[in-house]
């Protein structure tokens, strides 16, 4: 172990923001470990469907304050995109070429997981495992493939938008929740704000990379004014306090992002500019740059397959179960409808997160492969000319 972290510590650019690497190993375990407590696949007649912990237990909102991260890769995504896409001008690179090897690397890891899972609808199907059950399961799989169009989407088109300021977004967003939620709009003008909401961080992002960091009076504005506009829209203009989407319910502040969401990911903005500090001085110890560093490495086969893990501790779960005559396991695939289903939830996330090292080991080469040196990353803090960034 000890020659690994050497290693690693030797590979990493002198140059490289490290924070910012854990910046976004944190917004990936957020949303990996937010899913895996508020998902639950409910056994019911022979067929499996989802509820969530949510529906049933308002008192564990704060859950979805806690690990709803998207803001904070959103955020990093739009730094990191504008700094690349300089570097790459400055080499002389075409925006063709550029956007080609990034989009590659977030899509070359979704061919095994749709391999996968052809496969494995087909067998259920073949076997009589209800289409009700064979759906939900796909769904579920499938589901987190609009955080990386999104991502890929606002990559391509990084060179007309890094010079957005995110206030313009900001303003799509508080217009359509106006016409949507106060004089009764169409739903469907909800799609404007899916590139809209996550517009903000990502323009917020690419306008640290062109101006500098944020002043740690801008930041704190940030995270308390943020905080602050969110609560009073839950308090008093009846969005959901929870910040993910909840089967059943009415609204979801996710799906599309609603102003509360976008709100509440500007005050993840700040926090995580205020984190960069102290992140830079954890991360000089190499354990610990070493485990973001490898984390980085698979960060799109973590996010990916996390669901997949999920789903087959809780089908394993439920074979074992039913072959011993057991009834269904607390916390894997009974309603989540008391806190003895959270602590048993608890319970099952070891077995979630050792199901998911087997699925990245498998697959993790699909990512790896696309990566190749870059030029090596600079601390919002050192602001440069644009031919050297």
């Amino acid at each position: 172990m000890r020659d690994v972290v050497r290693r690693v510590s030797a590979a990493t650019p002198p140059g490289r923001d490290r924070a910012l690497d854990a910046l976004r190993a944190l917004a990936i375990l957020g949303v990996v470990l937010g899913h895996w407590l508020v998902t639950a696949l409910v056994a019911d007649s022979g067929t499996l469907h989802v509820e969530s912990p949510l529906g049933h237990l308002p008192e564990i909102t704060a859950v979805s304050w806690v690990f709803q991260t998207l803001a904070v890769f959103f955020l990093v995504g739009g730094y990191v995109a504008a700094r690349g896409h300089t570097a790459a001008r400055a080499r002389g690179e075409s925006h063709g070429r550029w956007t080609a090897a990034r989009l590659g690397r977030f899509f070359r890891p979704v061919v095994p997981l749709l391999a996968v899972w052809t496969v494995a609808s087909t067998v259920m199907l073949g076997c009589g495992v209800p289409w009700q059950t064979v759906y939900t399961l796909g769904k579920l799989v499938l589901s987190p493939l609009w955080f990386l169009l999104v991502l890929a989407a606002l990559t391509a088109a990084t060179p007309l938008v890094a010079r957005v300021h995110p206030l313009w977004p900001l303003a799509v967003v508080l217009h359509v929740d106006v016409i949507r939620f106060g004089f009764d709009g169409p739903s469907w003008l909800g799609g404007l704000n899916v590139p809209a909401g996550w517009l903000v961080p990502y323009c917020l992002g690419a306008l640290l990379a062109r101006r500098g960091p944020l002043a740690p009076a801008a930041a704190w504005t940030l995270l308390l004014g943020g905080a602050g506009a969110t609560g009073l829209l839950v308090a008093f203009a009846g969005y959901p306090g929870a910040m993910v989407g909840v089967p059943g319910a009415p609204v979801s502040n996710l799906n599309p992002p609603t102003l509360a969401a976008v709100t509440f990911g500007l005050a993840q903005c700040g926090a995580a500019v205020l984190l960069l500090g102290p992140l830079r001085r954890a991360l000089r110890r190499p354990v610990a740059w070493a485990a973001v560093a490898a984390l980085n490495l698979g960060a799109v086969t973590v996010f990916l397959w996390h669901q997949t893990a999920m789903i087959a501790v809780t089908a394993g779960g439920l074979l074992t179960a039913d072959r011993l005559g057991l009834p269904p396991l607390t916390g894997l695939h009974t309603v989540p409808d008391g806190h003895d289903w959270v602590l048993a939830r608890l319970g099952w996330l070891p077995l979630f997160a050792g199901a998911l090292l087997v699925c990245v080991a498998a697959f993790h080469a699909y990512e790896r492969t696309t990566r190749k040196a870059r030029a090596p990353q600079r601390r919002p803090g050192r602001r440069t000319e644009t031919r050297h960034a």
